[in-house]
C-alpha cells in the first residue's frame, strides 16, 4: 500500500511505523523506548490492542490508528464464528478499544463505530469482513493524514518567516505536517520542546521527528518555557490537543495550561492545532486522566524519590479559551469562542 501522502514525515511518524495491521497481527511501534530502540509491540488478539494502549505503547494519534487497525484484528477473529457471535464479538471490540483511555473516550467511540458500521454491513452482506474492515482502516487513515496536513498548512502560514516555535508533547503529524509546510514555504523554523515528563515525548519523540525531517529543535526542560519567553527566546507557541471541545477548551498533556498562562502574559501567540470533538459539547462532559501516581516518581523506569514519597499524575490539564489566540482546524482557523458556528454538536 503506498502512503504518498506520508513523505516527508521522517520515520517516527510515517503511517507504516505508528501501527499497521499484517496477517492476523498489529505491529504498533514502542514509543515508551524510542529513541533509544526501535522495538514493535506485536498484539494477535484485540484486546492486547487495548492494553498496549492502556499502557501507553502509543500516544497521540497513535491510539486512533492502533485502535483501527485493532478491528481489523479483530474481524480476522470472527472468520470462523457464526453471525450472531461474530456481530457480538465486533461491537465487544469496538467498545473496548473505543474506551481504551477515558479522556478521549468520547472521540474514540465515534470512531470505532464508524468502521464497526462497515465491519457490520460485510457480514450481513456475506462479504470478506477481515479485506473489507482493512480497505476502509486505509481510507480513512488516508483522509485523516490529508486533513491534518491541511491543518500544518494552516499553521505554517501563520507563522512568520524566522520563527522559533514552542510545542508541547508530541503533536504528531500536526506539528510535523506544520514544520514540513512551513520548511517547504522557505520559512526560517526552528523547535523547541520541553521534555515533557514523565514520559518524556517531547524529548523523545517530538525532538526526533524535528531531527529527523531536518528542523533545528531544541530539548529544553518542563519549567523553562515562561522564562524563555520573558528572554524572547520564543515567537509563537502551537501544540494539539487531545480532545477540543465545542466551547472552546483545550484538554492536553498536563503542562499546556501553564505553558498557556505564560505565552498570554508575555503576548506570544498560542495556537491549538485540532477539530473540535463533535461529541463534546462542553467541557463538564470531560474527564481527566487519573494514571498511576507511581508513574510520577520514575524516569525512564528509573525511581528518582526515596521510598515512601507520594506522586500524582494527572495526563492532562484545561486550557481555557480566554488563553488560546486560534483553534486550527481542517476548515480554517477560528476564535475559540466560535467553534460553535462552524461544527455542529453530535447527539449521541
Amino acid at each position: 500500500m503506498p502512503y504518498d501522502y506520508a513523505d516527508g514525515l521522517g520515520f517516527l511518524i510515517h503511517p507504516r511505523n505508528v501501527a499497521r495491521y499484517e496477517d492476523g497481527k498489529v505491529f504498533i511501534l514502542d514509543r515508551r523506548i524510542y529513541p533509544m530502540k526501535v522495538e514493535f509491540t506485536i498484539c494477535t488478539d484485540y484486546r492486547e490492542v487495548v492494553q498496549a494502549i492502556r499502557d501507553m505503547v502509543t500516544q497521540s494519534m497513535g491510539p486512533w490508528l492502533a485502535s483501527a487497525c485493532g478491528m481489523v484484528l479483530a474481524a480476522h477473529q470472527v472468520k470462523n464464528m457464526k453471525a450472531l457471535e461474530a456481530e457480538a464479538f465486533m461491537k465487544k471490540a469496538a467498545d473496548d478499544l473505543g474506551h481504551a483511555r477515558p479522556t478521549t473516550s468520547a472521540f474514540q467511540v465515534r470512531h470505532m463505530q464508524r468502521i464497526l458500521n462497515v465491519s457490520l454491513k460485510a457480514l450481513t452482506d456475506g462479504n470478506d469482513i477481515e479485506k473489507v474492515t482493512y480497505d476502509f482502516v486505509q481510507k480513512i487513515l488516508e483522509e485523516r493524514y490529508l486533513e491534518d496536513r491541511k491543518i500544518g498548512s494552516l499553521t505554517a502560514s501563520l507563522l512568520p518567516q524566522n520563527v522559533r516555535l514552542l510545542t508541547q508533547c508530541f503533536a504528531e503529524t500536526y506539528i510535523g505536517y506544520t514544520l514540513l509546510e512551513a520548511k517547504n514555504a522557505g520559512k526560517n523554523i526552528s523547535l523547541i520542546c520541553p521534555e515533557t515528563r514523565p514520559f518524556l515525548q517531547g524529548a523523545r519523540l517530538t525532538a526526533s521527528m524535528a531531527q529527523e525531517m531536518g528542523i533545528p529543535v531544541t530539548v529544553v526542560t518542563d519549567n523553562m518555557p515562561a522564562f524563555m519567553m520573558s528572554q524572547g527566546l520564543i515567537d509563537v507557541f502551537a501544540c494539539a490537543a487531545d480532545v477540543v471541545t465545542l466551547d472552546g477548551y483545550a484538554v492536553n498533556k498536563v503542562g499546556t495550561f501553564q505553558i498557556a498562562i505564560a505565552a498570554h502574559y508575555h503576548k506570544i501567540p498560542c495556537y491549538i492545532l485540532r477539530n473540535p470533538s463533535l461529541s463534546e459539547p462542553n467541557i463538564n462532559g470531560v474527564e481527566i486522566e487519573l494514571r498511576d501516581p507511581e508513574e510520577s516518581l520514575k524516569a525512564l523506569g528509573t525511581k528518582t524519590v526515596k521510598e515512601g514519597v507520594k506522586g500524582y499524575y494527572p495526563a492532562f490539564d484545561i486550557t481555557p479559551p480566554t488563553l488560546i489566540s486560534g483553534i486550527v482546524t481542517s476548515l480554517g482557523v477560528f476564535s475559540p469562542f466560535d467553534l460553535k458556528n462552524h461544527f455542529r454538536p453530535v447527539i449521541e
